[in-house]
This record gives structure tokens, C-alpha cells and sequence, in this order.
């Protein structure tokens, strides 16, 4: 029950973000709450509409919609039905892990901007001013010019709510103190008449439910849709796996991302097919589900049984909900997306990292939210790709008092063994990173004053290796004796001793097995020169 009472009022307002009507939001919840209990892996997930996808909605389909109501609905529903589609072929690839592609750093600049682009769409509701469009400064920019029109009545209610949400939220958190609020703003829309002073109201939500049909949605659209729907299911996936994940941890079961996906799949499917817009695993609504004492799906299921029952007898009481007070609950909701705790940490302890989630942050910002995914995406793969790309390559030292080399980068204790260059490779050696390793040893020996001997690559740290990195260390094993310079090659696994001998670089470098470690090899040397 406490559940349901949180899903209520964000269905009405993530309706009102994604320009549909209050209806479309109560039926996205029904029908997909309805299928994805059944599915889903975590026991405290609850599917919901967000913020955040409402708002792509709202700003993605209107040039696409040409101001038609009814086209919009038809839009919407149908990027349901594709987020779906893809979820289920994700589920069918069984791309679970795929999801970790986004960074947590990117996930936090991006939320932050989600965050402020959602509060510029809800303060020209709050002051009862008009809104604008366009991205986020052109909506502030035209929200400051009109400030002076503010309706002093909407600004009343809509504040007198955001009080009361903050106090709730410090005085009774985990308590459905939105309920409250919006049967307030009911009543007091109804005693008082606020809709005399200039104060806009819900209006009229149909009682009753759709019956489940197919937009009408040409092919030509689809693909225009596509990427509308991509976006909703990159961030659909992200947040309802990073839900499924933090409950997992806390409960001791385990997760499986991959089903998540067909959870996914199948709640949007219903919520097209049930006139909704997409949905996802929502983070407020699952922190109230878990502490309201839920330990499985089935919570879910009630909660929506409890949103039937209001949308089949009791929608008539939304009709005098004031738009002030949805955009108080709207503004409040968002306040946890921005989380300046950890911008502050970034900054702090991980400059550079902080720079990244600006970079999303201010992509949000400037290219609106469906191009703020898309950049998102493209920062993290970015990421990935540098990071990959440029593994590290620690040049060893002996420990002191031990038969054991490590980095000596890190530890300046350790003794570098006179005209030897033990050096280890942490990363897999494969065709975007191979020419980085071997000019990083290259450049060490081009560096290095003392004449080299002996090389002793350590493939300990490396759990695979394509043709192009075998190829490499071939070649470094050619360039290193030209120099006069003996390259051994120790403890490689198993598959990476596979494809340096079918590279042939056993035949060139000499015979490398299992059994043989880095002081063992510079040993073996030492009293072979003696």
C-alpha cells in the first residue's frame, strides 16, 4: 500500500513531464507492473515510470508528433513497444554485463543534468508563468523574463507543498507523505475554488482502462523512433541493474542482470500495448518498497492492484489536483538525482574524473536529454577505449629479502637488477594496445643508461592476447636482438601460449612454459654469463 501510494503521484507527474495526459502515466504502471513481478530477478525493484525518461519523451516527440494530442499518445506508446523489443533481444544476447559500459562517473554528471533540465521544465509550473521550450537556457532564460507575472496563489500552494515535502522527508522518510500532499492539494483546490485565482488544475482523467491495441504508427516512423527508444532502454537498463545490484548486495541473494532485461522487456511491451510511455525500475519507489518491508516481487503486483482500483472508480477525484503541487512533488523527486556529495568527492580525490561527469552534465545541459544519452554513452565508451588502450606496463624491481619482483613505480624499495629489464604487462595484449606496449619497453631501454641483456616479459597479468599482440612480441623480440639484447617470455597462460607458439614466437624467442618465474629466468641468466 505504501508503494502504491508513491507510484500515484509520479504516474500523474511524469505524465504531465512527458506531455501526456495524467492517464497515459497511471496505465504505463498498471499494465507493466501487471507482467513484471513475474520476470524480474530482484525481490525489491518496483517498475514505475521516471523522471527521466519522461522527460525524453516529452522533449524527443513533439516536432515528430506536429502538436496532435493523439499522435503524441500513438508515439509514445509505440517507443514503449520498441525499448521493449530491444530489452527482449538484449535478453536474447544475453548482454547483461553490457549495462557496466556506462560509468558510474558519467551516470553521476548525467543525472545531475537530468536533474536541473527536469527543475527548468517544473519552476514556470511552480510560479503559475509561462514555459518555454528549447534546451535548458533557453527554458531559464524565458522563465527569469516572465518572473514578474508570477501568480502569487500558484507559488503559494505549489511552495506551501514543497515544504511539507522536505519536512516529510526529514521528519518521516520512507512514509507516502507525496499521498498526503496531493490529497491536500485536492482539497484545498476544491473548498477554496483555486482555479478562480489563476491556479491550473489536473483536469479530467478518464475512469476506466484502454483495451490493449497496437498504435497506429507508420514504418517510416519506427525508424525515426529508433533512437528515441535506444535512449529509453540504455537508461531503462542502467537504472533498473544498478537497483537489482544495491539490493542484491544488501540482501545477500544473487542477481542476474540478464534477467532483468526480459523483465524489462516484457513491462514495456505491456505499457505499449496498454497505452503507456516506457518505463523502468525506479530508485525512490524501490528504496520505499524495501523499507516498507517488501522481500519479493509480489509487493509489486498488489501495488498495482491497488492502482486498478483507483483507475476504475476513483479518477474523478484527480480532476482538481493543482499543477503546483505536481511540480513541487516533481522538484523534490529530482533533488536526489543531483548528488553534489559526490561531484565534491570528484573533484577532490578524482580531478579528472570530475571533468567527465561535467562533460555529461553539460551535455544534458546544452543538447537536451536524448543527445545528453548519446554523449553519456560516447564519454564512457571514450573512457574505456583510453584506458584499454593504454594499459600499464610496471617495470620490476626485486623485493627485498625475496625471490619476488614488483612494481617499482610503487615501491622504491625494491632493487633493480643491474642489466636486467623485468617488465609486466597489466592487461590483456590485443590489437589496439599492442603498439603502446611496445614502444613503452622501447623507450624504457632508449632511456635506461646501463646496457641491457636480458628482457623478461612477465605475462602473468595478461589473460589473453589476439594475433596483433603476438605479432608485437615477436617483433620486439627481433628489435631487442638486434640491440644485442636476450628476450624471455614467463608464466603466459595458457591460451596466450597458444597463440604465441602458433605465431611462431616460441621458434624465434626460445621455449617459454608454465613453470618458470621472473627471478627464475633472470637466475637462469645470471649463471649462464658467469
Amino acid at each position: 500500500m505504501t508503494l502504491a501510494a508513491y507510484l500515484l503521484p509520479a504516474a500523474l507527474g511524469d505524465a504531465s513531464l512527458a506531455n501526456l495526459p495524467p492517464q497515459a502515466g497511471i496505465y504505463a504502471c498498471l499494465f507493466g507492473g501487471l507482467v513484471f513481478w513475474l520476470f524480474c530477478s530482484s525481490r525489491q525493484t518496483a517498475i514505475t515510470v521516471t523522471s527521466a525518461i519522461s522527460l525524453l519523451i516529452g522533449s524527443s516527440l513533439g516536432d515528430l508528433a506536429g502538436g496532435d494530442p493523439t499522435r503524441f499518445g500513438a508515439l509514445a506508446a509505440c517507443t514503449a513497444l520498441m525499448t521493449g523489443v530491444i530489452a527482449f533481444i538484449a535478453w536474447l544476447a544475453r548482454a547483461g554485463s553490457a549495462v557496466n559500459f556506462i560509468s558510474e562517473t558519467v551516470l553521476i554528471g548525467f543525472k545531475a543534468g537530468v536533474a536541473l533540465h527536469l527543475a527548468s521544465t517544473q519552476l514556470p509550473k511552480l510560479f503559475g508563468v509561462k514555459g518555454g521550450h528549447g534546451d535548458f537556457w533557453d527554458r531559464m532564460g524565458i522563465f527569469f523574463r516572465h518572473v514578474g507575472e508570477t501568480n502569487t496563489m500558484s507559488l503559494a500552494v505549489g511552495g506551501a507543498a514543497l515544504v511539507v515535502l522536505i519536512l516529510g522527508k526529514k521528519l518521516l522518510p520512507n512514509k507516502p507523505v507525496a499521498l498526503l500532499v496531493v490529497i491536500g492539494g485536492i482539497v484545498a483546490a476544491s473548498l477554496f475554488d483555486l482555479g478562480s485565482y489563476g491556479v491550473k488544475v489536473l483536469g479530467e482523467v478518464p475512469r476506466g482502462l484502454p483495451l490493449p491495441s497496437l498504435p497506429a504508427v507508420s514504418w517510416s516512423e519506427v525508424r525515426e523512433l529508433l533512437p528515441l527508444a535506444l535512449a529509453c532502454f540504455l537508461l531503462g537498463a542502467v537504472e533498473t541493474a544498478a537497483i537489482g545490484r544495491m539490493f542484491a548486495e544488501k540482501h545477500g541473494y544473487r542477481l542476474d542482470s540478464n534477467q532483468e532485461f526480459l523483465a524489462l522487456a516484457t513491462a514495456n511491451l505491456a505499457a505499449g500495448v496498454g497505452q503507456g510511455f516506457p518505463i523502468s525500475g525506479g530508485m525512490s519507489q524501490s528504496l520505499v518498497n524495501e523499507s516498507g518491508g517488501a522481500r519479493t516481487p509480489i509487493s509489486g503486483l498488489i501495488a498495482t492492484g491497488i492502482i486498478l482500483v483507483v483507475a476504475l472508480f476513483f479518477t474523478d477525484l484527480l480532476r482538481n489536483l493543482p499543477q503546483p503541487v505536481l511540480a513541487a512533488i516533481i522538484i523534490m523527486a529530482v533533488t536526489s538525482l543531483f548528488k553534489l556529495k559526490a561531484l565534491r568527492r570528484l573533484w577532490q580525490l578524482h580531478r579528472g574524473e570530475f571533468f567527465v561527469a561535467m562533460a555529461a552534465l553539460f551535455g544534458v545541459l546544452a543538447a537536451g536529454l536524448l543527445k545528453g544519452v548519446l554523449i553519456g554513452a560516447i564519454i564512457s565508451l571514450v573512457i574505456l577505449i583510453r584506458r584499454v588502450s593504454s594499459p600499464h606496463v610496471a617495470f620490476l624491481g626485486k623485493i627485498p629479502g625475496a625471490r619476488r619482483y614488483s612494481d617499482l613505480s610503487r615501491h622504491s624499495d625494491n632493487e633493480p637488477t643491474p642489466g636486467m629489464l623485468p617488465f609486466r604487462v597489466e592487461s590483456g595484449i590485443v590489437y589496439f594496445n599492442a603498439e603502446h606496449v611496445f614502444d613503452t619497453v622501447i623507450a624504457r631501454i632508449d632511456a635506461t643508461r646501463e646496457p641491457i641483456r636480458l628482457a623478461v616479459c612477465d605475462l602473468s597479468t595478461s589473460p589473453n592476447m589476439d594475433i596483433a599482440g603476438a605479432r608485437m612480441l615477436r617483433n620486439l623480440h627481433g628489435e631487442l636482438a638486434r640491440r644485442g639484447i636476450i628476450l624471455r617470455i614467463v608464466e603466459a597462460r595458457a591460451r596466450v601460449r597458444d597463440m604465441l607458439r602458433v605465431e611462431g614466437v616460441e621458434e624465434t624467442g626460445g621455449r617459454f612454459d608454465r613453470f618458470t618465474s621472473v627471478a627464475e629466468a633472470i637466475e637462469d641468466f645470471q649463471r649462464e654469463t658467469k
